[in-house]
């Protein structure tokens, strides 16, 4: 697998990135997808985000490597907060692992993230993160978040899916299964701005006392 990642590495404008603004243009959605992202002689674990019309918007590189085989095969990024702006709305993008550090996801309330992003591969017995944390990120940051995980067994992996949309209320807006699923979900920038005001979290803050954290 290792050899394949290195083979089917590409930059961030390369063959993969002109077919999916294709299909992003063809059918009006803007798109995220993961890719092992070639740099030189480093290979990322990265997401890229493209606009309904196209137009690569951003790419991420994932900063938190999962396990040995991550770390031995990918260079982690350097930039902890990578936004763009998307239909009047700020969209953050991470990976899978990264949105479990509270440090990480905290970042990007502070810049303004309104929505985000997060392309995982998640597996059994990991679920906890799917059920519980998404949810709480994204109530904690006054932000929504949108978890789309893997579903299926690959070898020794079974992945569990439970993608969802999770509110800055801490309610997921949509749940999918286990099983492969389309799922749609409305956000709402009114019930955004509402939950802030009633939940000052970022305002509430001293940053004098987290020294600690760094």
């Amino acid at each position: 697998i290792g050899d394949d990642i290195a083979r089917l590495a590409e930059p961030a404008d390369g063959d993969s990135a002109d077919a999916i603004a294709e299909l992003a243009h063809r059918h009006g959605l803007a798109i995220t997808y993961g890719y092992p992202e070639r740099d030189g002689d480093a290979v990322h674990n990265s997401a890229q985000l493209i606009s309904a019309d196209g137009t690569r918007l951003a790419n991420y590189r994932k900063s938190h490597l999962f396990g040995g085989f991550e770390r031995d095969h990918f260079t982690p990024g350097d930039q902890p907060v990578v936004q763009a702006e998307l239909n009047g709305l700020t969209v953050g993008i991470m990976i899978c692992y990264d949105v479990e550090f509270p440090e990480l996801v905290r970042a990007h309330a502070l810049a303004g993230t309104d929505l985000l992003l997060v392309p995982t591969a998640n597996m059994h017995p990991f679920e906890l993160v799917a059920e519980s944390l998404v949810p709480v990120r994204a109530w904690e940051n006054q932000m929504y978040v949108a978890y789309a995980n893997r579903v299926g067994q690959e070898g020794e992996f079974e992945f569990f899916g439970l993608s969802a949309l999770a509110g800055p209320d801490g309610v997921a807006r949509a749940r999918a299964g286990r099983g492969e699923e389309l799922v749609l979900a409305d956000l709402d920038p009114a019930l955004l701005a509402a939950s802030r005001e009633a939940n000052p979290y970022l305002k509430d803050r001293r940053p004098g006392l987290y020294g600690s954290l760094a």
